[in-house]
């Protein structure tokens, strides 16, 4: 970290250094505040198309702005799945009049569409996202051949491949033997999807990778084995965190209850503490939000009907600097974990994920003496109610997030109109 203004024209950065001539462009005084490349949410879902009622393209972009966050990847389990060329040109040009921040798209792998990845590609999408295991929308896992043809072709041409890593077989037999039991607490959650159930999956997936290369990326790594096996497999796999799982744990189910069920679910402390000595040494690469919101009817009833996802775009960047603030990590790795890695993972490094001169003029300034007490009032999203960091405190305040230059956030409050545009992996469209 260095002491430098950063001068922006044309929506790059042109310049950054001591004593720079702004030459009439409108200053902003971050004397004793850290500036950042804006942050990369790399795992969102805007629930669109199709499940709007629980959050929309404008609403989620509205809160990744407020968050510091400048590009979001938006995940294709939707209703219908983004699965097709077609349905990624669809939703790339349907959402772009709502998008408040830049945005990717991710394609559905599946057994149908594994043979012609390179029309997804070339229709925009940035990667491929596996769902192995039930989750939200119902996808069909794809076969171990489906998974290698994926692999296969990122190796040739880098696209990132996301796992969602756990095993439906053992999900469904471990959560019928707790409901014929009676369970039906929110702990029961993680109880029917044990460690084993994503370390199976991340086993399976590290041998794939293994023989076929490719840039595979463990989605929301949750428990200590799937960390071991990561590490074992000598870099055929990456992983990325998710703050809840860095922040809560089984024992928070007795104050936030269905709030904070998840996929994969929260662990237990041992798990937690696993996760930050890989964010420390660098064998996690990415930390994301997987903004997963539903509507407030649908994370009540019992722990079987509940739907799992956390609402986290908004506080993504707020929980990694309050973590460096007290120490858990550095300052500068805060850039690393949601800036520029991320940027590598989607193949838009260093257009993204910089403040090196010819990068897009991506920017939040954060004051690291202020703090953020967090208020349902203070979220942009759909249904702030459901968002269990409500009443957390924060270290760190965000005072402005600018997109290629120009505000679109400014202490509280948007800053004029949707200007998002459609990140690709051949530029912006």
């Amino acid at each position: 970290m260095v002491e430098a203004d950063v001068l922006v024209r044309e929506g790059r950065v042109a310049a950054v250094g001591t004593a720079l001539e702004p030459g009439g462009t409108r200053v902003l005084d971050a004397s004793g505040m850290l500036v950042l490349p804006g942050a990369i949410d790399e795992h969102v879902h805007s629930r669109e198309p199709g499940m709007t009622w629980k959050e929309d393209f404008s609403t989620m972009t509205r809160a990744a702005a407020a968050g510091g966050v400048t590009t979001v990847a938006d995940m294709p389990n939707t209703s219908p799945p983004v699965d097709s060329p077609e349905r990624v040109a669809a939703k790339g040009r349907d959402v772009a009049p709502r998008a408040n921040v830049d945005y990717a798209i991710f394609a559905a792998l599946t057994d149908s569409n594994a043979p012609r990845i390179d029309e997804l590609v070339r229709a925009g999408a940035i990667g491929l996202k596996a769902y192995m295991g039930p989750t939200t929308g119902g996808l069909e896992p794809p076969d171990d051949w489906s998974v290698a043809l994926a692999l296969r072709f990122s190796r040739m041409t880098g696209i990132p491949v996301f796992f969602h890593a756990e095993n439906g077989p053992l999900i469904e037999g471990l959560s019928g033997e707790l409901r014929g039991a009676g369970r039906s607490d929110p702990a029961a959650h993680s109880e029917a999807r044990p460690p084993v159930a994503e370390e199976v999956e991340v086993a399976r997936i590290a041998a794939i990778a293994g023989a076929m290369g490719g840039n595979a990326v463990i989605a929301h790594v949750s428990s200590a084995g799937a960390l071991e096996l990561i590490e074992r497999s000598r870099g055929a796999l990456r992983a990325e965190a998710c703050a809840h799982h860095l922040l809560f744990t089984t024992e928070d189910y007795a104050a936030r209850g269905l709030l904070i069920k998840v996929n994969p679910p929260v662990r237990t402390r041992e798990h937690v503490e696993a996760l930050w000595r890989g964010v420390r040494s660098g064998l996690i690469r990415t930390i994301a939000s997987d903004h997963a919101p539903h509507a407030p009817e649908e994370k009540e009833g019992d722990v079987w009907s509940a739907a799992s996802g956390i609402p986290g775009v908004q506080t993504l960047l707020p929980f990694a600097v309050d973590a460096a603030l007290r120490g858990l990590i550095r300052v500068e790795d805060v850039p690393r974990l949601l800036s520029e890695n991320p940027a590598r993972n989607l193949g838009i490094y260093p257009r993204k994920g910089s403040l090196a001169p010819g990068s897009d003029g991506d920017i939040v300034v954060i004051d690291p003496r202020g703090s953020w007490r967090v208020r349902e009032d203070d979220l942009f999203y759909k249904h702030p109610e459901v968002s269990p960091y409500v009443g957390m405190e924060f270290r760190g305040r965000i005072k402005y997030t600018l997109l290629r230059g120009e505000i679109v956030y400014e202490d509280g409050g948007m800053a004029g109109g949707p200007r998002g545009r459609w990140v690709t992996r051949g530029g912006v469209r």
